[in-house]
């Protein structure tokens, strides 16, 4: 368990540095597949070695090798916590290759939406549509007789607040109905747990902002997909323990 554990470590690291790559350029509409990574300040071309992850920031220490421009320190935190989160993952269902399959889809495409979302306040489609399908395939492939229940949540969740997003789309974008939708196909009930922290969490920054900008605060926009995400990571882990608690012991 231990040996899988690392190795899910080390290509979450991996998988991070593309992110990196996602998060950069998706938003700028290029492609993400070529060419090779840059240094956006001189044109300098990324070696291998200048792009081992976590590592080579802390070898360059922070700077592009050849005009000494800042490198941000999003690069190793994206790698570092997609590496950290495909590591926990594995480590949380490990008996379960469905449920790795799922959450591992979902926490690879968790990590991008959360720095667009902060960065740009949108959530692409080019994201949350390939990952709907991953999840989708690999439900029919690996957990049929659960994929009807994931569905059924995905629409249950997602129909409501897209029809929502359409008449309210000042408070919530279209991006982030997808993302519930997204959020159901891999969670199923445990969808629930997710929203309602995600909603709690929204809520308690709204009331910070407001308590420290007043009146100001209505023109500060803040995007909701980061708190789907805080949402969607804790529920993965705890979630059916919550709505079987809520069974059990609420309701009776």
């Amino acid at each position: 368990m231990f040996a899988a554990i690392v190795f899910a470590a080390i290509t979450g690291l991996v998988i991070g540095s593309f992110l990196n790559v996602v998060i950069h350029r998706l938003p700028l509409g290029e492609s993400v597949v070529t060419p090779r990574s840059r240094c956006p300040h001189c044109g300098h071309e990324i070696t291998a070695i200048e792009n081992v992850p976590v590592l080579s920031w802390l070898f360059l220490r922070g700077k592009c090798r050849e005009c000494k421009a800042p490198i941000s320190p999003r690069y190793p935190l994206v790698e570092l916590g997609t590496g950290i989160l495909w590591a926990a993952v594995v480590a949380g269902a490990w008996d379960d290759g469905a449920r790795i399959a799922l959450g591992l889809i979902l926490v690879t495409a968790l990590v991008p939406i959360t720095a667009i979302d902060l960065e740009h306040r949108r959530i692409p489609n080019v994201i949350t549509g390939p990952t709907a399908i991953a999840l989708i395939v690999a439900g029919l492939a690996l957990d049929l007789s659960g994929e009807p229940t994931r569905l059924m949540w995905a629409v249950i969740v997602a129909g409501p607040f897209f029809a929502l997003a359409l008449i309210m789309s000042r408070s919530m974008g279209l991006g982030d109905a997808k993302l519930m939708g997204v959020m159901g196909l891999a969670l199923g009930r445990a969808v629930i747990p997710a929203l309602f922290i995600a909603f709690f969490a929204g809520t308690l920054v709204g009331l910070w902002i407001m308590s420290r900008h007043g009146r100001q605060s209505r023109k500060t926009a803040v995007p909701f997909g980061p708190f789907l995400a805080l949402g969607a990571l804790i529920a993965f882990f705890v979630g059916d323990d919550i709505v079987q608690w809520y069974l059990d012991d609420v309701i009776g």
